[in-house]
């Protein structure tokens, strides 16, 4: 797939950039491999300002690298400032708080021994990473946080449609003086993204996006034995139950499903409804779906953007029918609207039973899929039948009860009273197809370091 720069509102063509070549790429990996035992053995402090540079440049230039977020993917301009706010926060988090997530850690010594132990946390040297397009600055400031203070090296591959953000994220440390090296950014095939995956130089990988592309990634590093994180995506359950404040449901309910116009991987994408709540629950959120505006991402009266590419929208609109040959019903939206632009009515999608493909996909688009139980266990049961397990959601009056459904739910992450959501200090990621490792807090600086042992006799 060609680096381009697509409006999504309008389907233009705005600028094209090309590969790196295999020689530029062989340079790159080169030049982070030597950068990385010059950055690594940079006091932290220094390391700190730096990065405490990049976040105060993201806020002072705040507008103008949301633009291109709105430009290349179509996100509400509100919500790509919104981004670039959260990405500062990112980097400032892991700028204040990297020395004491990486203090040594004492061990006690066996027991009639004498001497100390002690634990203390190393970068790996250069990481490779693959990241997503719906989110451009907030999923590279959860890699680039955490590696760049710990000591690590960055190469990226960013996602094709959003060229022009990944520029804008590597100068980014460039004007903050990390000098290059640093964080590269690079344009790849696949097969020259396997290839850097398998050299020596790179130590580990990291990876947000699908699950095919999760595959194909983690099998390249895991034959070349090296550590890798994925983050694969979901089919969040948002279980509503009988007890639950209605206007806490509906509220939450309609952002988890149309932040970023549906295609976040932890968007509330199943909702479960118990069966006396269910109608009440579905007439609201189907009224206040209707209620968004379609237009340009750019205007601040706009409240449902477009899809990011037109394969996005193709997919969708596949993905809609095959569940409706399959039984599906269509409540609302369901189609293309008739504009200029890739955007999809928003949906809801009723009567869908396990044979349905529906059931076991992640729709990334404004489609909401409704299912009714009986009781809480009910609730429990279906929210675990999927393959994925990123994140969810239980809406209930009684705190206590949410947390005992919480802790059955075989998922990374579950939000009682609202939607999933993300935040600095929040460790960030899933089970099953969702993939594995975490991102933020401090286990996402955990992830690519060497826990060293050193014991003194």
């Amino acid at each position: 797939m060609p680096y381009q720069t697509v409006n999504p509102n309008t389907e233009e063509l705005l600028e094209s950039f090309p590969d790196h070549t295999d020689a530029q790429l062989e340079m790159i990996l080169a030049k982070s491999d030597a950068t990385f035992r010059a950055w690594s053995s940079r006091p932290l402090g220094e390391r700190k300002a730096i990065v405490k540079r990049a976040a105060a440049l993201l806020r002072d230039k705040r507008e103008d690298f949301a633009r291109p977020i709105t430009l290349e993917m179509g996100k509400l301009f509100a919500e790509a400032l919104g981004e670039v706010d959260l990405s500062a926060d990112i980097l400032d988090y892991y700028a204040d708080n990297a020395e004491r997530f990486l203090a040594p850690k004492k061990v006690e010594v066996p027991a009639g021994e004498s001497g100390e132990a002690f634990v203390e946390s190393a970068p790996l040297g250069v990481i490779f990473c693959v990241e997503p397009w719906n989110f451009p600055y907030y999923q590279l400031a959860r890699v680039a946080g955490p590696n760049l203070m710990l000591g690590n090296t960055l190469i990226v591959k960013h996602a094709p449609n959003v060229p022009q953000c990944a520029l804008a994220f590597e100068k980014l440390f460039l004007d903050a003086g990390a000098g290059g090296g640093v964080y590269t950014n690079v344009f790849l095939s696949n097969e020259q993204a396997a290839v850097a995956v398998a050299d020596k130089r790179v130590k580990a990988v990291a990876l947000t996006g699908s699950e095919r592309a999760g595959a194909a990634v983690a099998a390249e590093a895991g034959k070349a034995l090296k550590k890798s994180t994925m983050e694969l995506g979901g089919s969040d359950a948002f279980i509503v139950l009988d007890d639950a404040d209605m206007d806490i449901a509906i509220k939450w309910g309609v952002w988890g499903r149309m932040n970023n116009t549906g295609q976040c991987c932890v968007a509330a994408k199943r909702f479960i409804l118990d069966e006396t709540i269910a109608d009440t629950f579905v007439a609201r959120f189907a009224a206040e779906l209707a209620k968004l505006v379609p237009g340009d991402p750019m205007d601040p009266k706009t409240t449902l953007g477009p899809l990011c590419t037109q394969g996005a929208i193709d997919l969708v609109q596949k993905q809609i029918k095959a569940a409706i040959d399959g039984g599906a019903k269509v409540l609302m939206g369901g189609k293309r609207l008739e504009r200029k632009g890739y955007f999809l009515a928003p949906t809801i999608l009723t009567d869908i039973t396990p044979d349905n493909p529906a059931y076991a996909q992640e729709l990334f688009a404004p489609v909401a899929l409704i299912f009714r139980v009986k009781n809480e266990e009910e609730a429990i049961k279906l929210a675990n039948d999927s393959p994925y397990g990123l994140g969810g959601s239980v809406i209930t009056k009684d705190v206590e009860r949410g947390k005992r459904v919480a802790r059955r739910i075989e998922t990374g992450m579950v939000f009682i009273n609202r939607a999933t959501w993300t935040a600095p200090e929040l460790p960030f990621g899933g089970v099953k197809s969702s993939g594995y490792g975490r991102e933020l807090s401090d286990l996402g600086i955990g992830e690519m370091v060497n826990k060293k042992l050193i014991r003194v006799g």
